[in-house]
Formats: C-alpha cells, structure tokens, sequence
C-alpha cells in the first residue's frame, strides 16, 4: 500500500515538472518571436498613405566620374578694361560710381593741366608755319629745276617744310589721344582740359579717383568690366590634367550665394604649370543668363572624366546613424501594416538625387525600399 502511494506521489511530480518544462519552452519561444517583432519597424496603412511615404527598388544606373576643382567667374580680356590717362593731369570731373552701366564712347573724367595749353599752342605754330614752308620748298624745288638757286638751299627748304610735317602729325596725334580736336584749336578755340571716354560698354567695378587727385600715366583711374560673355577659370592639380580633355562636362556651384548647380563645357585646357602646380581650365557656360554671375565669384567645380555602373537608391531612402548608413527593407505587409527591416549599407557616391552602393548588397529580388519618409524612421 505504501508503495502504491509513492508510486502516485512520483507520477504527480512528474507531470508537474513536465507542465512547466512546457510552459518555460512557449514563453521562451514567445519571447524570442517577440524580440524579433521588435527589431522590425512597423508603419500603419493609414500613416504611410497620410506622409505620402513611397517604396522603390534598386536600380542599376550610370554614376560619374569626376575631378574636384575650384576657380572663379572670370570674363575674356576684351572685356575688361583698365582706364588710365595718355597725360597726366587733375581730375576735374568723375561722374560716375562703382556699379554704374556705361556705353562705349561714354564721358567717364575730365581732366586739366596747363600742359595740354601749351601743346595746342605748340600745335598751332606749327600749323601756321606749314604754308609760309611749303611755298618756300616749291620754290626752291622750281627753282633748282632751273638751275637759278643752289641744291643747298633747296635741301634746307626741303629739311624745314618737312620737319613740320612730322612735327604737326605727330602734335595732331596727341590732341586726337587727349580727346582734344585739332580742328577746334586751329579756330583757335584752345582749352585747358581733356576728356577720358570708356573704351567698352560695361558697368563700373574700380574707381580710384576722386575730384582734384593728380594722376599720371600708369595711374589706372578705373575698371570697367562687361559681363555679357563670362567663363569659369578653374585651376586642375597637376595630378588630373591628363584626365581633363576639351569637351568634358563641367558641373559647378556658388557655394557662398546658391545651392543651385550649374553646368559648363570645357573649351581650353591649358599648356603650362603655375608656380602652385596647378594648370588653368578654361570652360564654357552651358547657360550664361540661369543666374546673376558676378566677375570673381568663387565655384567649386566637378569635371566629369568618365562613368561607371552601380547599384543605387534615391538619397533620401539613405539615412545615417554614427557614420553608418542604413536602408529599411520591406520585410513583410500583413494586417494593414508594413514591416521594415533596418539594413546597413555603404554609400560609394551620390548624383541627381540618386547613391550608389559601394559594395555589392545582396537583397532577394524585387525587395522594394521605403524611399520616401525613411530619413525620420532610421534609427527608431
């Protein structure tokens, strides 16, 4: 009897120790898919559709391969010009301001010196000496002819008319260089200031002057600049240039002003090294009027070498976590939710909105990507 009841008493213990054995098992297997539920990121129906979230796949597309540069907004040097005075002299009128637009032919200064009196006077004596001279050297030409006077008197005649000839041209010569016309000083109207006209038709970028500063001939009195052809004029190291060829896309920024790229098309390359080891690249707006270009406008520039294929994503599918770059792949869609698993990628590059994946990523096929919305999600 005794027995019997130990007997009942092992089984008992038995199946209490079995039912817990059991129940350890499941709550350890709910625990474990509960873990695994937890790694993933779930979105509702409604709240993707309410933030416009979008999915995507990978697509294979053609990345470029470029050179990193820097130079500036530059224009050809027929349209700058430095102006300066022939003779120098007292600025007497200065009209204009930096940023003021001028036409070519333009009034810019006026400037005064008692020299340009005495050049017109000069100018004038010899004018009034040029008849009384051409007689006397017809004369004596006719006169040798005849054999009445000698060659001697003949040659001096000859010497004087010509040394007048020379001397009125080239008086004549520096009163058309001072805008000074001759033919109002043979009336005899003589004036004591000389106007300075612009060159090119521009807008003002320099002026150095004001009114009553003396100025000589290698004073630049002001800049003018004409911005309806510019360029940029980037410097490629050394290491590059065999790369760069004439035709080659540009792609550049104004990093101070816009976020905007622009384009451009190289058009010369050059042929010498500067003293920094760098050689000067000459390019081609693609499109001069897109924006407001100043002159000397800093750009940083991509020259487009060559392209290559890669796997890449929209940018905005890429989020990054501590230098780590993360995807969230669709991982399943089921009671009207997405579940998205958060995957570590690397970013070789990135272009038009779109980054290559450095390394081969191996994803079942047609796996699609939260490419919208994925940035405020990532690390969640």
């Amino acid at each position: 009897m005794q027995n019997y009841i130990y007997k009942i008493l092992a089984l008992f213990i038995f199946v209490i120790l079995s039912s817990c054995g059991e129940a350890e098992k499941q709550s350890s297997e709910n625990e474990a898919s509960e873990g695994k539920a937890d790694d993933r990121i779930q979105i509702s129906k409604a709240q993707f559709d309410q933030n416009n979230m979008e999915l995507d796949v990978i697509k294979e597309m053609e990345f470029p391969i470029s050179i990193t540069t820097s130079g500036m907004i530059d224009v050809p040097p027929e349209n700058r010009a430095v102006v300066s005075a022939t003779m120098g002299g007292y600025i007497k009128k200065t009209p204009l301001l930096i940023g003021d637009k001028v036409r070519k032919g333009q009034l810019l200064v006026t400037i005064e010196n008692p020299e340009f009196v005495a050049l017109q006077q000069e100018y004038m004596e010899v004018n009034g000496q040029l008849s009384y001279l051409k007689a006397e050297y017809d004369r004596q030409q006719t006169m040798v002819e005849e054999k009445i006077s000698s060659q001697k008197s003949f040659l001096k005649a000859e010497s004087d008319y010509k040394t007048a000839v020379a001397k009125y041209n080239g008086l004549r010569k520096q009163l058309g260089m001072l805008n000074i016309s001759a033919e109002q000083v043979e009336k005899g109207n003589i004036s004591s200031e000389a106007s300075i006209f612009a060159p090119i038709a521009g807008s003002i970028t320099k002026v150095n002057v004001s009114r009553g500063t003396f100025v000589s001939p290698s004073v630049s009195i002001m800049e003018i600049i004409n911005n309806d052809h510019i360029h940029l004029e980037l410097s490629v190291f050394e290491k590059d240039i065999m790369k760069v060829k004439k035709g080659q896309l540009v792609a550049f920024k104004i990093p101070e002003s816009s976020t905007e790229t622009f384009k451009a098309e190289i058009h010369l390359v050059g042929t010498s090294i500067d003293e920094n080891r760098t050689i000067k690249v000459h390019a081609h707006l693609e499109d001069e009027e897109a924006a407001n270009f100043l002159t000397g406008m800093f750009v940083e520039a991509n020259i487009i070498t060559d392209a290559s294929k890669q796997m890449a994503l929209p940018t905005d599918a890429i989020g990054v976590i501590d230098d780590q770059s993360y995807v969230l792949a669709l991982d399943d869609t089921k009671e009207g939710s997405y579940y998205f698993k958060q995957v570590p990628v690397k970013v070789q590059g990135s272009y038009q909105d779109m980054s290559a994946l450095g390394e081969k990523v191996i994803f079942k096929q047609g796996t699609q990507f939260l490419t919208k919305g994925a940035f405020s999600l990532i690390g969640e």
